[in-house]
């Protein structure tokens, strides 16, 4: 089955902020890449986010100009300690991490609000990363960062920390550390307590750097989604602190810029790259220009409120490009885009000689509820209005079996097929609203010929999804020989080998081999939770878009779409999860019981301009 397409421009267009003259447009990632640290090594950038409890972890970016940006791979492949994160953990895990480049390697320090601050290190971007390492146990211990000072010699570590483990917050924590970065030296000092600074709350990830003398601390404070980026100094690393607000909404129509990472550009530049919370896309990434007044201290964005459209860094130019979205699953091997909601099992995916992602129906007690079962393979929701297609073949013939694809976050809504106890397929529309622990049905099921669907979802610039499907014979992918004729079930799939940096080709058509979240504040009541407003709570009982039974074409789905396509069920409006923006993700489960249950066979994952 394959999806219609879009030229590659279109694709592009909605992801890369560049806009070709010479300017770019934030955000210039333009999904939930959260928490985003930055580093530059000769002419090359690299960008990591947090990840919390999906894997692989610690998504590692490339750019050669800081506004095109392309997921070049993980540095982590398995969240430790493992048996913690058998299940989804949406809000623990990786939080705000740093990447910095030391004595040939390449480092990334987090903070795990269970465990302590971790850290993994490499002579390359491209790996192999070392197993994680505990520098510090504890629980609450956040939003960790490095600093080894050339002046000195000596090391450093900085952290925040998370009240609902620690008891407190609103302070930074700091640690002489071992110059090989594998643990802290002392209890550690408060080094800023922001209950001390008036009007100042929820502080935390800082970056720690040394510039001009002094040693800098940038932090950010006021909450999630109505925050500020602040900016310390101190002549020695264990203060006094004074501080100042450096980047705040000002005018602007961007909400709570803060918390990221500054980088000098090899021409002299300065740049700062934080996340805008945006609803149920989550943390989008923008970028703004930096000096510094005559009194030594930063200056960001125009004049401390942030830039939407500035003329680029003065560096080399580039092609437009953004991390990929687009997959063909060649070989049923998945891009580096996609993580599971925990640490994989074995056998969840299964290579095999054809296209296609081959996924086991894997038995579970939890199959009403989604958002607790491990083996969904997602991929962040981009921003702006799509139109996301896939093509599914059930093979499983277990009673119960099902597949498909869903939007998911607190609450969830997914559409595919369902072995019904007559051995028939039935295409299935099911959801579930936020602060419920089981799903029910958003649509009447129905036949469907032959097995296999092509799933379509349109969401529009306020992530309202809208389902509909074609039922279509034409199948790309090999049918499943099923256990013992040819492909190992178990032999399991995942991405293909990272190229590094230097194999970015941007976007384009077919599989894209570029593929691959440290929460800011600490959620509280009120304003301070960080979630705006806009991002609905489930399906929408009074849309008026379709019925149950509708066979009408779907409005906006254009030229060159099926004519047979049916929209099922009501308007369902995408939430984020309590850190997390909604996901889009692939699945196949069975419930419990005896014997292999079956695959089923995703093709020709797209993400198209609406």
């Amino acid at each position: 089955m394959r999806p219609s397409g879009a030229r590659p421009a279109d694709r592009a267009a909605t992801a890369t902020g560049d806009l070709g003259d010479g300017t770019y447009r934030n955000p210039v990632l333009a999904a939930d890449w959260s928490d985003p640290d930055v580093v530059r090594v000769g002419e090359d950038y690299h960008l990591t986010a947090s990840s919390f409890g999906r894997a692989p972890g610690l998504p590692l970016l490339h750019s050669r100009d800081l506004v095109n940006w392309t997921l070049v791979g993980h540095a982590l492949e398995r969240l430790e300690p493992a048996a913690a994160f058998t299940g989804p953990r949406h809000d623990r895990g990786v939080w705000a991490p740093s990447l910095r480049h030391h004595d040939g390697r390449f480092w990334i320090f987090w903070g795990d609000p269970d465990h302590g601050v971790f850290q993994v290190n490499s002579p390359s971007v491209r790996g192999p990363w070392t197993a994680p390492h505990l520098v510090k146990a504890g629980l609450g211990l956040i939003d960790a960062c490095p600093l080894w000072d050339e002046e000195s010699g000596e090391a450093y570590l900085v952290h925040a920390l998370a009240k609902s483990r620690a008891g407190v917050n609103n302070r930074l924590i700091g640690h002489r550390m071992s110059p090989d970065g594998t643990k802290v030296l002392d209890e550690g000092r408060t080094l800023v307590d922001a209950d001390r600074i008036p009007g100042w709350f929820t502080l935390e990830g800082p970056k720690l750097y040394r510039h001009g003398g002094w040693f800098w601390i940038f932090a950010p404070a006021g909450g999630v989604a109505t925050g500020w980026q602040g900016a310390f100094r101190a002549r020695s690393f264990f203060g006094p602190y004074e501080e100042r607000v450096v980047l705040a909404q000002g005018d602007t129509d961007v909400n709570g810029p803060h918390q990221g990472g500054w980088v000098r550009t090899q021409r002299g530049e300065d740049w700062f790259l934080h996340f805008q919370q945006s609803g149920a896309h989550g943390r989008l990434v923008h970028l703004q220009p930096m000096r510094w007044d005559a009194d030594g201290w930063p200056v960001l964005g125009d004049g401390g409120s942030p830039v939407r459209v500035h003329r680029k860094p003065d560096l080399p130019e580039q092609p437009p490009a953004r991390p990929a979205v687009d997959d063909t699953f060649p070989g049923g091997r998945f891009g580096r885009q996609w993580q599971w909601t925990a640490n994989p099992g074995e056998g969840w995916a299964s290579q095999h000689a054809g296209d296609g992602l081959r996924l086991d129906c894997v038995r579970t007690d939890r199959l009403d509820d989604l958002r607790t079962v491990p083996h969904v393979l997602t991929q962040r929701l981009p921003a702006g209005a799509v139109t996301v297609e896939v093509g599914l073949r059930l093979d499983s013939r277990s009673p119960g079996a099902r597949a498909g694809l869903v939007v998911l976050g607190d609450a969830y809504a997914w559409i595919g097929l369902e072995r019904a106890p007559d051995g028939t397929a039935r295409l299935t529309h099911r959801f579930a609203p936020a602060g419920t622990d089981r799903e029910r049905d958003a649509a009447h099921s129905r036949p469907v010929p032959g097995d296999q669907v092509l799933l379509r979802i349109e969401i529009t610039t306020d992530a309202r999804c809208r389902f509909s499907y074609t039922p279509d014979p034409d199948s790309d992918p090999e049918p499943d020989p099923g256990p013992g004729s040819g492909t190992d079930p178990d032999s399991g799939a995942g991405p293909e080998p990272d190229p590094g940096p230097d194999a970015d080709p941007g976007p384009g058509p077919g599989p894209d081999p570029d593929s691959g979240a440290g929460p800011g504040p600490e959620p509280g009541p009120g304003p301070e939770a960080g979630f705006g407003a806009g991002s609905g709570a489930g399906l929408d009982p009074d849309s008026a878009v379709g019925t149950d039974h509708g066979t009408d074409s779907a409005p906006g789905h254009g030229p060159g779409r099926d004519a047979g396509a049916g929209r099922v069920g009501p308007e369902f409006a995408a939430t984020p999860w309590r850190w997390v923006g909604a996901l889009l993700g692939l699945f196949a489960g069975a419930p419990e019981g005896a014997g292999h249950a079956g695959t089923a066979v995703f093709s020709a994952f797209r993400v198209t301009a609406a």
